[in-house]
């Protein structure tokens, strides 16, 4: 911890502070450059870094700790909800006869919540983190409690895209805040730290979504809506504690505006860019939304709705990056630092990771269920192995990089390591092999996967200041969850149109004609016992659909090399972005 703490003669002996309403910065009456100054804020970062500067320069060695518990415990809620959420989500959706529709909710909340890092990012930077982390906390419950309500795939389809940006939105809140309170060289290890509750809640969570589930599933969403206000409100407690604490020692930055209510309102719509917002966001759900969604249209491809939604997709995607470069007034990040080599090689990287783990991860519960006869618990545990080699493996990897004060050299293993784990499940992950095997790929895949998270995180904030490291990483999880997004839209699009075939193919005559309620039902398929020529049939229909879509994570995931052969390694020890007490 490196520790800060201000004398009553170096009090008196600070600069008087003059403000600019225009431009809303703090400018020193005696022309000191403040920027650099260990003891202040800086002067020439947005009003929340500034606010987070003066936090870390006022509290003590004990509110960090508490402050990063709360964090801790943050984490475990959100980890322990995502799990039951995860094994959960496949028979909530069977129950409205819509499992095949899975990748729908994936693919739109994917696009949703990736959209909303950057705003969010501008919500921290612009007001503050305690504002942003409030507002998402507040989306999250209410999305929980519309999904313990709901009666329809629709609502619950819906109801999951606010669940997922409120929990997505507190967790990046939580890694700039990490980040905020953290030296460069320890931040991999500040990271791996809180989100260590994985490891817990990997073994936690699937058997309770088995009993939740056993019992009435509706209670593993609404029971979150009473128990999230109580563990975040530490968190709030502190960041408000450290706030008015900063402003007694006369270092927390005022924000004064000037303008009316309309001068505001036109303000903030430049600032957070809703122009660039919406062609993202609408760009991306109607460039993708059709490749899961042409099986099921009357022409198929040839359908003028499909062609239209590809066409005009494709179009507003094609003109985000011209309006960010040339239309923005406040674009997203800094058109520098988008042309960086480490921070476009580490966006890509996770672009494609994301791609390449959606691709054959969606449906893999599922998978394990019917054709190894695992119980939902069982299937969980498998799915978690990522969460528990993973959570030890940071732990690990970001003592080493503080320790080395460098972080390429995980990515240069970690890529190839998790190739490795996806190139063996395309033969281990059929029927007659045994489970242990597909045991052992999930090890290789968290291995892998582990380093490139970390490594990926640290190589684009040590290519920026601390006022961009919230645009930075907001960038990062936008690319990351479009990737996702891509990734689902893949997976669905196989599932949609291979699995369908390979049931009428391969199901005895019998059961010939209830291909569609095995495609569209979980339940239905895991009706028939373990023996039987139709359990039979499903399980080497899944097995044949899962190997494509493995195929397709192993050809994108090698595009993985090229993006760290692009990132710059840097001796992270030397590089100084935040002030006062750290970890």
């Amino acid at each position: 911890m490196a520790d800060h703490q201000f004398s009553k003669e170096e009090e008196a002996s600070k600069p008087e502070m003059n403000v600019n309403v225009e431009s809303q910065k703090e400018i020193p009456a005696d022309g000191e450059d403040l920027a650099h100054n260990p003891d202040l804020p800086d002067y020439n970062a947005q009003y929340g870094v500034k606010s987070a500067e003066a936090i870390t320069l006022s509290w003590t060695k004990s509110s960090l700790i508490i402050v990063y518990m709360s964090m801790w415990l943050l984490y475990f809620s959100n980890a322990f909800e995502a799990s039951l959420s995860n094994n959960l989500t496949p028979y909530v959706t069977s129950s409205f006869n819509d499992h095949s529709l899975m990748s729908v909710i994936t693919v739109v909340t994917q696009v949703l919540t990736g959209a909303t890092y950057m705003p969010v990012a501008k919500i921290l930077n612009i007001w503050d983190r305690t504002v942003g982390f409030v507002l998402m906390l507040s989306i999250a419950i209410l999305g929980m409690i519309l999904m313990a309500a709901t009666n329809s795939f629709e609502l619950y389809a819906a109801s999951n895209c606010l669940y997922s940006i409120g929990f997505t939105g507190m967790t990046f809140c939580v890694d700039v805040v990490t980040a905020d309170t953290s030296t460069l060289r320890n931040r991999g290890l500040a990271f791996a730290f809180t989100s260590s509750p994985y490891i817990i809640t990997a073994f936690g969570g699937p058997k309770a979504a088995e009993t939740i589930y056993a019992d009435n599933w509706r209670w593993g969403f609404g029971a979150w809506a009473i128990i999230l206000p109580a563990v975040a409100a530490p968190l709030v407690i502190m960041m408000t504690l450290g706030k008015r604490k900063a402003k007694k020692n006369g270092l927390a930055p005022r924000q004064i505006s000037g303008r009316t209510w309309s001068e505001s309102l036109v303000h903030y719509f430049i600032e957070f860019d809703a122009v660039g917002v919406i062609l993202l966001v609408a760009g991306f759900i109607l460039f993708l939304l059709p490749f899961i969604i042409a099986a099921d249209a009357e022409d198929k491809w040839r359908s003028g709705n499909i062609i239209a939604m590809l066409i005009v997709g494709f179009v507003l995607l094609v003109a985000f990056p011209f309006w960010e470069r040339f239309g923005a007034r406040a674009p997203f990040v800094p058109w520098s630092l988008l042309t960086s080599r480490s921070v476009v090689g580490a966006c890509m990287l996770d672009f494609f990771y994301q791609i390449a783990y959606y691709c054959w991860y969606q449906q893999f519960t599922s998978y394990l269920q019917v054709v190894y006869n695992t119980s939902l618990a069982g299937a969980g545990y498998i799915g978690s192995i990522y969460d528990v080699v993973a959570g030890v493996e940071l732990l690990i990897v970001g003592a080493l990089i503080s320790y080395t004060g460098r972080y390429k050299w995980v990515l240069m293993w970690g890529v190839p390591m998790y190739i490795l784990g996806v190139g063996l499940m395309i033969y281990f992950r059929q029927p007659g092999n045994g489970i242990g095997y597909i045991v052992m790929c999930q090890i290789f895949i968290a291995l892998g996967g582990g380093v490139i998270t970390i490594g990926e995180q640290v190589a684009l904030m040590a290519s920026a200041e601390h006022n961009d490291i919230a645009a930075l990483l907001g960038l990062l999880g936008l690319f990351g969850y479009m990737g996702g997004a891509i990734g689902g839209c893949i997976a669905g699009a196989i599932w949609n149109n291979v699995l369908p075939g390979e049931l009428q193919k391969r199901l005895p005559g019998s059961t010939a004609d209830q291909w569609e309620d095995i495609f569209g039902s979980l339940d239905v398929a895991l009706s028939y016992p373990v023996g039987d020529p139709t359990r039979e049939a499903t399980s080497m229909a899944y097995a044949a659909t899962n190997k494509y879509m493995l195929i397709a994570g192993v050809c994108i995931m090698s595009l993985g090399l090229i993006c760290v052969a692009f990132i710059k390694d840097r001796n992270i020890k030397h590089i100084i972005q935040t002030k006062g007490m750290l970890f």
